[in-house]
């Protein structure tokens, strides 16, 4: 098997105001959109978001009408606490403050509009 990219694909009431949010205090770009469908991309980012309507009639029928939940978009960064600072800055809701935990990982975490979990982390945690 030869991968040659990689995409998580969330179904969510307002694809739009999903894609949006990663737009605007992420710094994704919209690669491709049609009604109910968006895929965003970032060069640094390893793989597309991608957000699907609820109820698609694209998507077989036991999915449609699932709607992400318990799933977390991690993103390691260079500057946690400059990212910190710059969320709050862009009044950003910080749903889960910067945290440390016992195996060194660092981060903190925020929601888009459809409650999907976005989390910024590093490594550099004090020994």
């Amino acid at each position: 098997m030869n991968i040659t990219s990689s995409a998580i694909s969330l179904n969510v009431p307002d694809p739009e105001a999903s894609a949006g949010f990663l737009a605007e205090h992420f710094g994704f770009s919209i690669a491709m959109q049609a009604p109910g469908f968006a895929s965003l991309t970032r060069d640094d980012a390893g793989m597309n978001v991608v957000f699907l309507a609820l109820g698609l009639s694209t998507l077989p029928a036991d999915q449609r009408d699932i709607a992400a939940a318990g799933v977390i978009i991690a993103f390691e960064v260079d500057d946690l606490e400059g990212e910190l600072a710059r969320l709050q800055s862009e009044d950003v809701t910080i749903t889960m403050p910067l945290t440390v935990d016992e195996w060194g990982e660092r981060s903190l975490q925020v929601r888009d509009p459809a409650g999907v979990i976005v989390q910024l982390l590093d490594w550099n945690a004090p020994h």
